[in-house]
């Protein structure tokens, strides 16, 4: 089960074991136009931190940010090379925003205070020497610490760590942008519903990261576990509790303590679990399989289905006071099909990143080609789509079958999507039996999207089973 390393930052320069500290949990990238000043402080400040990385202008900055979260930028801002305030512009849609601290020169004080007027946190003056910036960074994030993150560092041979963005200018995500920025703070649980590949986990991670919450975000995925088992990975257990428990073991509940619990799927839960998920999200205690004691918890939990909670309740296969307690607050992720205009983008973005991490070029694609790809179905949504883009990336060019082939039917005669002399009620079949082919015969998953009752959409396909 993977799970994501992640640290509360903090501790003062000053001893070896705070330079160890500090060197494992934050990432530093330079701005300077000066290569030589730049490759400097880049290898003094590697000696106290995880990633330092040096870029020579606002542009290259931007690039390099949307593709790794760094805590803090040090920008050295002249006049004719590099603006904090032009910096802090293009870095507005970055989440969460790294600290930024101006260098600057005692005769570009003005040109400073518009930079910390702009959102800078720090202003230190020129010549700034390696222990004066790494002290500076360390005050600051003893005071506040920046917001816990992945590890930065990656093993050698793997791939930049990417910060987790919700792509879209579509009002449906701009509306859980918004969602986002004003739940995230507050410890209420919170229910993500949506089609596979919509992105669940995304919304999850920017949750817990926009939080403020310094524990651990602990994925669990529902529905690889199995049942037997998943009481114990969830709470724990002791010493002795089963056959094979040789040693205690805490649980994930207590692995995030402070920090976020995200269960994937939770429509997959045995029944009789989700009555001791029920009392520990109630109570805030956890009970570990085979003790008599109850371990208070403070972990937040989000939790996600693809499914239909309401009808699975109706089945008996998922309890209604559960429902309740996780829908506090809700939210929907549109389909990719819904938000078509927003492709182009996503396409650009993947592009970018996935090029970055395979150290690849990236394949530029012609307007045409993007309208191809906007006349998919995409029933794997935003996955399927990185999962083209990465197929693209490495053959070169966007697989032929996806640009001379779209998923919308041709017509017999070319004029539209099905014949002219079809009736209405031809077209209406025609398109339930589509969606319920793209929903992988699902016929429940059919029938949502179709906006309708799955007992509506058998009488009209005129069957009444699987």
């Amino acid at each position: 089960m993977k799970s994501t390393n992640e640290e509360t930052r903090g501790g003062v320069i000053g001893t070896a074991a705070d330079s160890a500290t500090a060197a494992r949990r934050l990432s530093v990238l330079i701005v300077s136009g000066d290569r030589r000043f730049r490759s400097k402080l880049q290898t003094g400040l590697g000696r106290y931190f995880a990633l330092v990385e040096g870029v020579a202008d606002e542009k290259r900055a931007w690039q390099v940010c949307k593709r790794c979260h760094f805590d803090y930028v040090l920008v050295d801002d002249a006049p004719g090379h590099v603006s904090t305030v032009a910096l802090l512009e293009g870095l507005h849609d970055i989440d969460p925003l790294p600290r930024v601290l101006v260098l600057s020169g005692r005769d570009d004080v003005e040109r400073a205070l518009e930079g910390l007027r702009a959102g800078a946190r720090d202003l230190l003056f020129k010549p700034v020497s390696v222990d004066d910036a790494a002290s500076s960074i360390q005050r600051l994030d003893a005071a506040a610490p920046a917001t816990v993150t992945e590890s930065p560092m990656p093993l050698r041979g793997q791939a930049m760590p990417h910060s987790p963005r919700l792509i879209g200018a579509a009002a449906s995500i701009s509306r859980i942008k918004q969602m986002i920025r004003r739940v995230a703070p507050f410890p209420a649980t919170v229910l993500i519903e949506g089609e596979t590949g919509t992105g669940k986990e995304l919304v999850a991670r920017l949750l817990h990261r926009q939080s403020g919450r310094k524990g651990r975000f602990v994925p669990v995925n529902c529905g690889a576990i199995a049942p037997e088992l998943m009481e114990s990975e969830l709470f724990g257990h002791t010493r002795g509790a089963f056959t094979s428990a040789h040693q205690v073991r805490e649980g994930l509940f207590m692995a995030a303590k402070g920090g976020t619990v995200f269960l994937d799927e939770i429509s997959e839960l045995p029944v009789g679990l989700q009555v001791k998920l029920l009392r520990a999200l109630e109570e805030g205690n956890v009970r570990p399989v085979g003790s008599d004691r109850e371990v208070a918890v403070d972990a937040r939990v989000v939790a996600s289905t693809q499914h239909d909670l309401p009808a699975e309740i109706k089945r008996g296969r998922f309890r209604e006071d559960l429902f309740h307690r996780i829908n506090v607050v809700h939210l929907q992720l549109p389909p990719l099909r819904e938000r078509r205009d927003d492709i182009p983008a996503l396409v650009e973005h993947f592009m970018a990143e996935i090029a970055a991490d395979l150290a690849m070029a990236a394949v530029p694609l012609d307007a045409a080609s993007l309208r191809a790809l906007q006349a998919r179905a995409w029933t794997g949504n935003v996955r399927q789509l990185r999962n083209v883009v990465e197929r693209t990336v490495l053959l070169g060019e966007l697989p032929p079958e996806l640009v001379a082939v779209t998923d919308e039917p041709r017509a017999v005669d070319g004029s539209g999507p099905y014949p002219l002399d079809w009736t209405l009620e031809q077209v209406k079949q025609h398109h339930m039996e589509r969606v319920l082919a793209a929903s992988a015969g699902n016929k429940s998953e059919a029938a949502r999207r179709l906006g309708i009752s799955r007992k509506t959409l058998e009488r009209k396909l005129g069957s009444g089973g699987d």
